[in-house]
C-alpha cells in the first residue's frame, strides 16, 4: 500500500473527481478527510470509505472560498489524525456565460471557489506540513486554464490563477520539502457531463485525439502518482490528463 497511515484532505470529495480521489488513496491505506459543502453526502461518502476500505474517515462540512471554514478544517484534521500528509485542492464550481452577459455575481463566485479556495486551502494545512517538514498540494486545474474556453472566462482564469498559483508555491514550499503539484485535467465523465446529451458528448469526443470521454478513475491515478514516493522529486508541474486533446 502506497500511503498506508498517511492522511488526506480532499475537498469537494463528496461525489465525483474527488469521491475517485478518495476510493483510490483509500485502496492505498490513506485516512481520508472529506471535505464538501453538502455534509450529509460527505458523511455518506466518508461511512463507504470506511466499510470498503477499513481506513478511518471524517467529514467535514465547509466553503473553501471562506478562511475560517479551512482553518477548522485544517484542525479537526489535526484533531483526529494529528498530522495532514495530502491535501487534494479539487473543490470547484461553473457560472457559464459569455463575457458580456457575464455578470460581476458570476464571476466573483467562481473566483472565489476555484482560485481563493486553493490558496485558503493551502495556507490553511502548510503551517502543519511546514512543521512536518514534509506534504503533498496536488490542486485540480482544468485543460481550459491552459487553452481558455468561449463561455468560460470566470472558470478559464480561476484555473488558470491556479496553475499559477502551484508554481508559486513549489518554489516558496520546496525548502520544507512540501512538493506542490497539478493535474489539469480534459473533459471526464461525470454527473455534469453525463446529463449532456449524446449529441454534444459525440462532439466534445470529436475535439478529442484518444475520442472519447476520461474516466474520473483517470484524474485519481494521477493523483495517486503526486501522492506516492514515485514523484519525490517532481514539484511545480502540471500533469494534462485530456486525452490528447491540448498538447
Amino acid at each position: 500500500m502506497r500511503l498506508k497511515g498517511q492522511t488526506a484532505v480532499i475537498t469537494g470529495c463528496a461525489q465525483g473527481i474527488g469521491k475517485s480521489i478518495a476510493e483510490t488513496f483509500a485502496k492505498e491505506g490513506a485516512n481520508i478527510v472529506v471535505s464538501d459543502i453538502n455534509i450529509e453526502l460527505a458523511q455518506k461518502t466518508a461511512e463507504e470509505l470506511k466499510k470498503v476500505f477499513g481506513v478511518e474517515t471524517l467529514a467535514v462540512a465547509g466553503n473553501v472560498a471562506k478562511l475560517e471554514d479551512c482553518e477548522s478544517l485544517a484542525a479537526k484534521t489535526l484533531e483526529k489524525f494529528e498530522k495532514i500528509d495530502i491535501l487534494i485542492n479539487n473543490a470547484g464550481i461553473t457560472k457559464d456565460n459569455l463575457v458580456l452577459r457575464m455578470s460581476e455575481t458570476e464571476w466573483d463566485a467562481v473566483i472565489s471557489v476555484n482560485l481563493k479556495g486553493v490558496f485558503n486551502c493551502t495556507k490553511a494545512v502548510t503551517k502543519q506540513m511546514f512543521k512536518q517538514r514534509s506534504g503533498r498540494i496536488i490542486n485540480i486545474t482544468s485543460v481550459v486554464g491552459l487553452m481558455g474556453n468561449a463561455g468560460q472566462a470566470n472558470y478559464s482564469a480561476s484555473k488558470g490563477g491556479v496553475i499559477a498559483l502551484t508554481k508559486t508555491c513549489a518554489r516558496e514550499f520546496s525548502s520544507r520539502n512540501v512538493l506542490v503539484n497539478a493535474i489539469a485535467p480534459g473533459f471526464i465523465r461525470t454527473a455534469m457531463t453525463d446529463a449532456l446529451t449524446d449529441d454534444v458528448k459525440a462532439k466534445l469526443s470529436e475535439q478529442i485525439p484518444l475520442k472519447r470521454l476520461g474516466e474520473a478513475s483517470d484524474i485519481a491515478k494521477a493523483a495517486l502518482f503526486f501522492a506516492s514516493e514515485e514523484s519525490s522529486y517532481i514539484t511545480g508541474q502540471i500533469l494534462s490528463v485530456n486525452g490528447g486533446m491540448y498538447m
